[in-house]
């Protein structure tokens, strides 16, 4: 049984897990389309960089996100890593059946905290989608797969506005009686300042178990995703987040929302509070830079654009 990823204050402090998105929750708001062999070397750098895990693709419908229709053949593709674990989303039993043929170590699946929200990104209510995972779990958890649920919109909704913790709290003890393994809870457009985050924390703390690992899934809209991280870190103990090489991604259907908060400046700033992290930032940086470069558009991450900076003023002797 997993323990949870958060510590309380009187423990010692738990290292780090970084779950890298970018693969998934980065690319899917691209709208150049990646090839699969850009992928599968983005996804093999991320392998070698000390990320627990790579969200390496989704298995919805190619007509709902085409970015990620080749999700199939990535998994089949990669170069896995012994330790790495390499999770996907699942939308219904189809994407279930695809993600287990493709061995899929962990699959997530995903609500949000505002019904209207959810309409907007699922087509069905709050409610409906709990229970439309009912079987997906269950026959996920036969299998011996581990189940990821995220919640989206925990402090705000663009559609809503602010959401009560005490709603993320109800939707998360759902999930955890549906039987996931662990919560993501994610603040979607990014608009979370760290009394937000510790609104949410004194809420959600308490019905977080040992059994239970629970992430947070910022992003960096305001530019605040780095505080709101060192917040919930050195406030909750909180030690596992989410997070995307070169800040790449943002929300299809969240009008706003920018690029999660970058993997590189999250484990600078964490590495640099105290924090015990096994992940080397400098590698994540070349592998968003050289995915930057098919994408022929800067990427977010201040260490990635420090990169470009001395790489641009290098004198050759």
């Amino acid at each position: 049984m997993a323990l949870s990823h958060h510590a309380d204050k009187n423990d010692a402090p738990l290292p780090i897990r970084i779950t890298e998105v970018g693969p998934r929750d980065g690319l899917q708001n691209e709208r150049r389309i990646m090839s699969t062999e850009a992928k599968v070397r983005f996804i093999n750098a991320l392998s070698e960089s000390g990320v627990a895990e790579i969200e390496a693709g989704s298995f919805v419908s190619a007509q709902a996100i085409p970015q990620l229709a080749d999700s199939d053949e990535v998994f089949k593709t990669i170069a896995r890593r012994p330790g790495v674990v390499y999770s996907a989303l699942v939308p219904n039993e189809r994407g279930l059946e695809r993600a287990r043929s493709a061995a899929v170590n962990k699959i997530g699946v995903f609500t949000a905290a505002s019904d209207t929200f959810t309409q907007r990104n699922i087509h069905c209510t709050v409610r409906e989608s709990i229970d439309r995972y009912k079987p997906i779990v269950s026959q996920a958890k036969q299998a011996g797969i581990v189940v990821r649920g995220y919640i989206s919109t925990v402090t705000h909704c663009p559609f809503e506005g602010r959401v009560l913790p005490s709603r993320v709290v109800e939707i998360m003890r759902e999930l955890l009686d549906l039987g996931v393994d662990e919560i993501s809870l994610g603040d979607t457009i990014g608009k979370a300042a760290p009394p937000d985050v510790k609104r949410l924390m004194d809420e959600v703390m308490p019905h977080v178990g040992q059994a239970v690992l629970l992430s947070l899934h910022f992003h960096d809209t305001y530019g605040m995703g780095v505080a709101n991280v060192l917040t919930a870190w050195s406030e909750y103990g909180v030690a596992s987040f989410d997070t995307s090489a070169g800040g790449l991604g943002g929300c299809p259907y969240a009008p706003g929302a920018s690029g999660n908060v970058a993997t590189e400046d999250v484990v600078y700033a964490l590495r640099a509070s105290g924090a015990s992290i096994g992940v080397d930032e400098r590698l994540v940086v070349e592998a968003a830079r050289q995915l930057g470069a098919e994408l022929n558009h800067p990427l977010f991450s201040r260490l990635s654009r420090m990169h470009e900076h001395r790489t641009s003023h290098e004198v050759v002797p």
